[in-house]
C-alpha cells in the first residue's frame, strides 16, 4: 500500500496586471513552483495586461509537499524577467476544498525574505562543565539553498543568535551546498526563556546580504533531550509587516488536490476481471456494472472515470469492445437522432480520451502543415462585418486603405484556401489512420445505422462519426493548437481569430451543412460553396475509413506492432560533454534526440540517420544540474557506463522546465529496473579539480565525513537519487532525501517508520535489501494527454536519517497506472 498525491491545475487567465514595460504593457507568463522549485511554465502572452492561457496540467507529488505557488512573470529579452506577483496555496488550504478551488485570486507582492528553500544540518548539545552549563551548536552543512546571485549560486554563511550574542561562520563562496563544521558555544542558564535562532545568509560585497532562511529552537526542550542532531528545513522570516503596493491584478485558477491510496495490484484484479467479463458479454450479458457506473458518476468527475476505465480496457486489449458497449447503451436511450452523442456522457468522454491516445500522431500528420501555414502567414481574417477593423489591415496600394468589402473578400479567399487544404489532406489520410481507430469508427457507424435505418436518417451515421472526429477532436485542436502540441506557443489575437473561423467552418462540414448550422451565423455564407463541397469529400472519406474488416484491422495492428516501436520521447536538445580531466568544453550543439525502449539516440535532423548515444540498460541515473554549472538553466545529466564499463556523463539542455521534467520522467521510467542504479550523485559538474556543487576534489570518491557510514552518504552529502519508483511511479524529479517535520525546534528524531518523507523509505535508507520492482513495461507509462499534460513534480528536499527500524513491504502495483505493451505504437509523449 502506498499513498500518492496529485494536483489538477488549470491556469485560466489574468486581468488588470500592472504594466512592466515602457510601452505600457507586459508580456506575462505563469510559473508554478512546488516548495519553491519550478515544475510548470506556461507560454508567454505578448503585449497584454489581461492574458489568457487556458492551460491544464496534472502534477504528481509525494503526499508530504508543503505548498504550491503561482508566479506571474513579465518576460524581458535583455534583462531578468520581472515578478508581477504571486498566489500561494498551502497543502492544508487545498485539502479544505475537496472538490477543488476555482475562482479569481488577487496577486500579492513577492517578499525576498519569504522565498527560501533548503535545509541545514545542525547538532545541538547541552554540555555540563563543573557547575556551569553551556549550549553547544555545531553548524555542519546545508543543502539546496536558494540561488541569490546572478551566477545561480550563493555565498552562504550562518549567523547563530542567543541571548543577545551573535556568532557567525565563515563564508563559503559560490555554493548552494556549503560545509562549515564549525562549533559555537553559549552560556546557558536553566529556565531562560530565550530561543536559539540559526539564520542562513548570502554574503554580498556591495549590496545588503540576502536572507536564506532560519530555524528557531526552544531551548527549554533542549534541556529535556540534552542532544539533538538532524536536517532542519529553513523557514521564511515572517516578522516583517507586509506593505500594500497597490493592485497587482488577479489570476483565475482551478486547482484540485487528490490524495490516493494505491493498493497492491492483486487487490484490483477481481474488479478488473468483473469489468472485462461484462464488456466481453456486451449488452446481452446479465451484468449492469457499466450502466451503474455511468448513472452514479457526477458530471464533474465523469472525465476522470472515463479516462481510468479506458486505461483498464486498453491494458486488457478490450478498448474497442468497451467503446462498442457504451455506443449501444447511448443509442438505447436516445430517441432523437439530432441529440445523439451531443451530451457529456460516459461514451462521449471515453471516446474523446481514446482519440487523444490512439489518434494523436494521425492528428499531427493531418493538421500540422495547415496550422503551420496559418501561423506563418499571420493574415488579418474576418468574416463578421460588425468586427471588421480596416485600420488593422493596412493599405492595398501606397495611399488607399482597403475597404470593408475588400477585407471580407480577401478573408473569404484565405479561409477557403485553408479549408480546402485541410479537407484534401483529410481525404488522403485513410491509410494513415490507425487500424484500431478505424475499427472503432466502423463499429460506431454500423451501430448507428442499425438504430436509425430509415432514409431520412441516412446522414446520421456520418454525423455520429464526425461528432467525434471533427467536433471533439479536430476543431478543438485547430482552436488551441498548443494544447494539442501542434505549436510551442499560443497564437496572437489575429491568428487566433483565423483559427476560430477555420474551426467553425470545420464544424459546419462535420454537421453535414444542416440548415440549423447555417442559420446560426449568416455571415459565414461566403464559405458555403467550399463547405458544401467538403461535405461530399467528408462522406466519401468516412465511407473509406469504415471500410475495414475485422481480420484486416487485426493484421494492420499486428503489422504495426512488428515494426520498430515509435519513440517514447523525442525532440531537440543541446548536448554538452566532458572530455578527459580538463574543464568542460564551452561549446554545445543542437541535435534531435529520440528515446525508445532500447536506447537514447541522436541525429542532426528528425529524418537523419540516428546514432546511439546511450543504451538504456547502461543508464545509472538521470538528474538535474545546478544552473550555475553551465550558466544555463534546464540542464540534466544522464550518468551511464560505456561498453567498457567506464562511468560517463552526458549533459543535455532542454528548452524549458516542462521539457526538462518530461525528459527526466521518460528516462527514469525506462531505466527503472536497471541494475546498478546509483544511490547518490553530484548536482554540479567536475570542473578543473573540484565539483562545482560541494567543492570536493575527489571526482569519484565519497564524502570524507566520519560521523556517518560511507555507504549511507551521498557524493556531496546532499543529493540523493531515486533508485526505484515503486510507490510513486509517476515521479520524475531528482529525489532529494527525506525531511524532518517542519516548524521551529523539532523533537528528537522519530523512529524511521514514522518519519515524514518526500522519498520512499527504500530511498531514505539505501542499505535496505532490494525489493523486487513491479517490472512495469516502459511503454506503459508514456502517454501524455494533450489537454492535461502529465508533468511530474520535483522533490525539493534531500537528506537521510539513520533508521531505527527496518521495514520490508511488497511493492504495490496499480493497474490504472499502466499502459499495455501491445499499444506501444499508439503511444505518444
Amino acid at each position: 500500500m502506498a499513498r500518492r498525491s496529485s494536483l489538477s491545475i488549470r491556469i485560466v487567465e489574468g486581468k488588470n496586471l500592472p504594466a512592466k514595460d515602457i510601452t505600457g504593457s507586459s508580456d506575462p507568463y505563469c510559473l508554478v513552483k512546488v516548495d519553491n522549485e519550478p515544475v510548470i511554465r506556461t507560454a508567454t502572452v505578448w503585449k497584454t495586461l489581461c492574458p489568457f492561457w487556458g492551460e491544464e496540467y496534472q502534477v504528481h507529488l509525494p503526499p508530504t509537499f508543503h505548498a504550491v505557488a503561482f508566479y506571474v512573470m513579465d518576460e524581458d529579452a535583455l534583462s531578468r524577467d520581472d515578478v508581477i506577483g504571486k498566489v500561494c496555496f498551502t497543502r492544508d488550504t487545498l485539502a479544505s476544498h475537496p472538490k477543488g478551488f476555482s475562482g479569481w485570486v488577487h496577486l500579492t507582492e513577492v517578499d525576498p525574505d519569504e522565498e527560501v528553500q533548503g535545509e541545514i544540518h545542525l547538532r545541538l548539545e547541552v554540555v555540563t562543565r563543573t557547575q556551569a552549563h553551556r549550549l553547544r551548536c555545531s553548524v555542519l552543512e546545508a543543502r539546496d539553498l536558494a540561488p541569490k546571485d546572478r551566477n545561480g549560486a550563493s555565498d552562504p554563511f550562518v549567523r547563530v543568535r542567543y541571548r543577545g550574542r551573535t556568532q557567525e561562520t565563515s563564508i563559503v563562496k559560490k555554493s548552494r551546498y556549503p560545509r562549515w563544521n564549525e562549533i559555537f558555544e553559549f552560556e546557558l542558564e536553566e529556565g531562560a526563556p530565550e530561543a536559539l535562532c540559526v539564520e542562513a545568509w548570502d554574503w554580498d560585497l556591495v549590496s545588503r546580504n540576502d536572507f536564506l532562511g532560519k530555524v528557531v529552537f526552544n531551548v527549554q526542550r533542549l534541556w529535556a533531550v540534552q542532544q539533538e542532531e538532524g536536517w532542519f528545513r529553513l523557514q521564511p522570516d515572517k516578522s516583517k509587516s507586509r506593505q500594500e503596493e497597490g493592485n497587482l491584478g488577479s489570476l483565475q485558477l482551478e486547482v484540485r488536490l487528490r490524495d490516493e491510496t494505491v493498493l497492491p495490484s492483486g487487490c484490483y484484479q477481481p474488479l478488473v476481471q468483473l469489468l472485462c467479463h461484462e464488456v466481453k458479454l456486451g449488452t446481452q450479458g446479465p451484468g449492469q456494472l457499466i450502466p451503474l457506473i455511468e448513472e452514479t458518476t457526477s458530471t464533474e468527475c465523469r472525465q476522470d472515470v472515463a479516462t481510468n476505465l479506458l486505461k483498464i480496457f486498453l491494458g486488457q486489449g478490450l478498448a474497442k469492445d468497451f467503446l462498442d458497449l457504451l455506443f449501444q447503451l447511448e443509442l438505447g436511450r436516445t430517441s432523437e437522432a439530432n441529440t445523439l452523442f451531443r451530451s457529456n456522457s460516459l461514451a462521449s468522454k471515453s471516446m474523446e480520451s481514446f482519440l487523444k491516445v490512439a489518434g494523436m500522431r494521425y492528428l499531427h500528420s493531418v493538421l500540422g502543415p495547415i496550422i503551420d501555414k496559418v501561423f506563418e502567414e499571420k493574415k488579418y481574417v474576418e468574416l463578421d462585418p460588425s468586427k471588421v477593423e480596416v485600420k488593422d489591415v493596412g493599405c492595398t496600394g501606397l495611399h488607399r486603405p482597403q475597404t470593408e468589402a475588400e477585407v471580407l473578400e480577401h478573408s473569404a479567399q484565405t479561409l477557403r484556401a485553408h479549408l480546402g487544404a485541410l479537407l484534401s489532406a483529410l481525404s488522403r489520410s485513410v491509410r494513415a489512420c490507425p487500424a484500431v481507430v478505424r475499427a472503432t469508427f466502423r463499429q460506431l457507424f454500423l451501430r448507428v445505422r442499425e438504430r436509425f435505418p430509415s432514409t431520412q436518417h441516412e446522414n446520421v451515421p456520418f454525423i455520429a462519426v464526425t461528432s467525434f472526429l471533427c467536433l471533439r477532436f479536430f476543431s478543438p485542436a485547430i482552436m488551441a493548437p498548443k494544447l494539442f502540441h501542434l505549436r510551442e506557443r499560443h497564437a496572437d489575437a489575429r491568428t487566433s481569430r483565423t483559427l476560430l473561423l477555420l474551426a467553425k467552418a470545420v464544424q459546419n462540414v462535420g454537421n453535414m451543412d444542416t440548415p440549423a448550422s447555417r442559420a446560426k451565423e449568416a455571415w459565414m455564407e461566403p464559405l458555403q460553396p467550399t463547405v458544401h463541397q467538403g461535405v461530399a469529400q467528408l462522406k466519401d472519406f468516412i465511407t473509406k475509413l469504415v471500410d475495414i474488416e475485422e481480420k484486416e484491422a487485426e493484421l494492420d495492428l499486428q503489422r504495426a506492432l512488428s515494426l520498430q516501436a515509435p519513440p517514447l520521447k523525442e525532440g531537440p536538445l543541446f548536448i554538452h560533454k566532458t572530455k578527459g580531466k580538463g574543464p568542460l568544453m564551452s561549446s554545445f550543439k543542437k541535435l534531435h534526440f529520440s528515446l525508445t525502449t532500447e536506447a537514447l539516440s541522436f541525429a542532426k535532423t528528425p529524418n537523419s540517420k540516428k546514432s546511439t548515444l546511450i543504451k538504456l540498460s547502461n543508464i545509472r541515473a538521470a538528474e538535474k544540474v545546478e544552473e550555475k554549472s553551465f550558466g544555463s538553466s534546464h540542464v540534466m545529466q544522464v550518468i551511464y557506463t560505456d561498453d567498457a564499463g567506464r562511468p560517463q556523463t552526458a549533459y543535455l539542455q532542454c528548452k524549458c522546465v516542462n521539457e526538462l521534467n518530461q525528459w527526466l520522467s521518460a528516462l527514469r521510467k525506462v531505466s527503472i529496473n536497471n541494475s546498478g542504479l546509483l544511490g547518490s550523485y553530484h548536482p554540479g559538474v567536475f570542473r578543473g579539480d573540484k565539483w562545482s556543487c560541494c567543492h570536493q576534489k575527489d571526482k569519484t570518491g565519497r564524502s570524507s565525513r566520519s560521523q556517518v557510514p560511507a555507504e549511507r552518504q551521498t557524493l556531496c552529502s546532499q543529493a540523493l537519487l531515486k533508485p526505484l519508483r515503486t510507490h510513486w511511479p509517476s515521479f520524475s524529479r531528482c529525489c532529494r532525501a527525506s525531511k524532518r517535520p517542519t516548524g521551529p525546534a523539532q523533537p528528537a528524531p522519530l523512529p524511521w517508520s514514522q518519519t515524514t518523507s518526500w522519498s520512499r523509505r527504500r530511498e531514505t535508507c539505501p542499505t535496505l535489501p532490494h525489493q523486487a520492482p513491479c517490472q512495469p513495461d516502459p511503454a506503459k507509462t508514456t502517454v501524455g494527454w494533450p489537454t492535461a499534460r502529465w508533468i511530474d513534480a520535483p522533490w525539493s528536499q534531500r537528506g537521510r536519517r539513520e533508521p531505527e527500524a527496518q521495514e520490508t513491504r511488497p511493492p504495490p502495483q496499480h493497474p490504472l497506472c499502466s499502459w499495455p505493451p501491445h499499444l506501444a505504437p499508439l503511444m505518444v509523449c
